[in-house]
């Protein structure tokens, strides 16, 4: 019957168009030609983060008498009830488009392109020269307040969220995201980022184990994260395939009565 071969046909093709291999769907796949140890031999590193343009830092000075430092650290009555994220909003210190930082007494002090580490001497440094003695003991403390990222597209969770860590790995932004669905592309997660020169875009395949090894690992903050949806999603496949062909079988057989008895 050229009917019922024809939707036993199409029926077949649309089973293996719906099936989603777990090669796409499994994270940190090892190649077959890797050795078991080989995870322990990847060096887990990073650049440090450099300061851009609209972030904000925690900056507080410290020395053995607190009161010869209470005018470096000001205390809003606003954040005295606040939340962690609202207090730095409150207290903490904006870059503004010309890459500098306003400490009182201290005034503007550059900090576009530093690392926090460097940001930290540097105020030290300032802070001796200018107002204290080496026996004040003083010391600078300067953090990122979290590293806010944002998730968009195939997430169990999308929007905004700020994680209370010095460093995140991706996959613990995709955790806490809760998860990539499984219609989610995960061999093509695509990242924005923040340079001083721009939003640049980049890729990881989060499937292979040598994304460990990319730079766009490891998140920087108010990177904007995307999971674009596999091709099974616009077919209306995926992950409820045994249904859909099972209703298109039933579809078949149906036809193919219909069409027996004219």
């Amino acid at each position: 019957m050229p009917i019922l071969r024809f939707l036993c046909i199409l029926c077949g093709f649309m089973a293996l168009q719906s099936c989603i291999s777990t090669k796409k769907l499994t994270y940190l796949q090892q190649k077959e030609a890797q050795q078991v140890d080989s995870i322990a031999r990847i060096q887990m590193t990073q650049e440090p983060y450099r300061v851009q343009i609209n972030d904000m830092l925690s900056i507080r000075v410290k020395a053995l008498d607190p009161e010869l430092v209470e005018t470096f650290n000001p205390i809003s009555q606003s954040s005295l009830d606040a939340t962690t994220e609202q207090r730095v909003y409150f207290d903490g210190f904006t870059v503004d488009r010309q890459g500098e930082i306003r400490i009182p007494i201290l005034g503007k002090v550059k900090v576009i392109g530093l690392t926090l580490e460097e940001i930290k001497q540097k105020i030290e440094a300032q802070l001796l020269e200018d107002y204290f003695k080496e026996t004040s003991n003083i010391f600078v403390t300067v953090k990122l307040p979290g590293i806010p990222y944002t998730t968009i597209g195939e997430f169990g969770s999308t929007g905004s969220q700020v994680i209370y860590k010095e460093r995140i790995t991706l996959m613990e932004a995709i955790a806490n995201s809760g998860d990539i669905t499984l219609t989610g592309d995960r061999t093509n997660v695509v990242i924005f980022r923040q340079y001083p020169s721009g939003v640049k875009r980049h890729t990881i395949d989060i499937t292979d184990i040598d994304a460990i090894n990319s730079p766009y690992y490891y998140v920087k903050p108010n990177d904007l994260i995307i999971v674009n949806p596999l091709p099974q999603k616009s077919l209306g496949l995926g992950t409820n395939a045994f249904s859909t062909i099972t209703s298109l079988l039933s579809l078949g057989v149906t036809l193919t009565i219909i069409a027996i008895r004219l």
